[in-house]
């Protein structure tokens, strides 16, 4: 029996012969690693008490400098809105702390505190871990993967910022 996607993918073309899927084969493949990738590490965001959304936070604020919320949004791609509600869920915890910025007191430094440290110095380890057993089917080619996947990533970057 075919898989989901190829009944799919074959009933767009038969409905629709005069769509180009082709785009589709690439996302839908980076969408289903995509999935994989957030299911091997839910169960070690879950035991720690924390979300995907607040480990892409905290993660680069473990070695940075103490950083603006706008310019974490940036940096991660993320909305400014979403920064702050995850930040704001991170401070009630006790994972980080928001000072007031000395140049602009409409902003405010944020950084990691000691618990902030704990928690993702226990979790990225693991999610390392377990992302490399998903990637070690790989073998030799996961140099020129990953130099597909910058081109595309770069391809990306600058369709975003015209």
């Amino acid at each position: 029996m075919a898989s989901l996607r190829k009944r799919t993918e074959q009933a767009w073309i038969n409905a629709r012969p005069d769509l180009d899927l082709s785009p589709m084969e690439v996302v839908g493949q980076i969408n289903r690693i995509a999935a994989a990738l957030e299911l091997a590490v839910e169960p070690i965001y879950a035991d720690a008490g924390v979300s995907a959304t607040e480990v892409q936070l905290l993660v680069p604020l473990r070695y940075s400098p103490e950083q603006t919320a706008i310019r974490i949004a940036e940096q991660l791609g993320m909305t400014r809105a979403g920064v702050s509600k995850a930040l704001s869920g991170l401070e009630r915890r006790g994972f980080v702390e928001r000072i007031s910025n000395p140049s602009d007191r409409r902003s405010a430094f944020v950084r990691l505190t000691d618990s902030g440290r704990a928690v993702i110095d226990e979790v990225f380890p693991k999610e390392i871990r377990a992302h490399a057993v998903l990637l070690e089917a790989l073998g030799g080619e996961r140099r020129r993967i990953l130099s597909s996947l910058n081109l595309l990533a770069d391809a990306v970057d600058a369709d975003t910022a015209r």
